[in-house]
């Protein structure tokens, strides 16, 4: 890392370990393709059941990047890596692996833990109800629909990856992501998309639905 000058923006100690940590992170070598597998270090545990998947830690670790790359701007090489590496395997199997694996009601909802029932799902819905973090791809009205993108639901993986691409842009100010890109990747489950195409496609399902797009198919968050 480069040396602190007086009376310049700089980063803290604990800011450039984190960086550190999360470059080594980033550019280790993992395939999130359906036939690969994520590094163990990618947090898929926390959160149960809305926000324990591996994309999670993906977007998350996107934030410190941006603020980083405010205070030192210089340094954009090292943050716009970084970015591009989560961005990339945003694209993978394994990003939207709920939407594209959970199908249907969810068989356990009469299995899930008691304080699932007791904080997220109303008493009268008890075992008749899929538990939120449940995506519930196929159920009706909406029918099965296998790109993560071009659904009618899973907001928050399109939404998320707008923020992680956005980030890229700002910190980078490359439109490399403007290119076309292929998502999925699992045969004839493979859709196209570019940064662009996808803010078009979230507004213009915005536009046609005020009340809100859902992320998991029956539920529309009024956060």
């Amino acid at each position: 890392m480069a040396s602190l000058v007086h009376g310049y923006p700089s980063t803290s100690d604990r800011s450039r370990g984190w960086l550190r940590y999360l470059y080594r992170k980033a550019t280790t070598p993992d395939n999130w393709d359906k036939d690969g597998e994520p590094h163990p270090h990618w947090d898929n545990i926390t959160g149960a059941p809305m926000r324990s998947w591996h994309r999670m830690d993906l977007v998350q670790s996107s934030f410190a990047m941006a603020v980083m790359a405010d205070r030192t701007p210089a340094w954009r090489e090292v943050y716009g890596r970084i970015l591009d590496e989560l961005s990339i395997r945003y694209t993978g199997y394994w990003a939207p692996k709920d939407w594209l694996d959970q199908i249907g009601d969810d068989p356990r909802r009469e299995q899930y833990p008691e304080a699932w029932y007791e904080n997220l799902i109303p008493p009268f819905l008890r075992g008749k109800y899929d538990v939120p973090g449940w995506t519930s791809n196929g159920v009706e009205p909406w029918g099965l629909q296998m790109d993560p993108i071009g659904c009618d639901g899973n907001l928050f993986y399109k939404g998320d990856f707008l923020v992680l691409l956005g980030f890229h842009a700002y910190v980078t100010g490359d439109e490399k992501w403007n290119e076309p890109f292929d998502i999925v990747r699992n045969g004839p489950d493979t859709f196209t998309w570019t940064h662009s195409r996808i803010a078009e496609f979230l507004v213009a399902q915005m536009a046609r639905r005020p009340e809100g797009i859902h992320c998991e198919n029956t539920k529309i968050w009024p956060l």
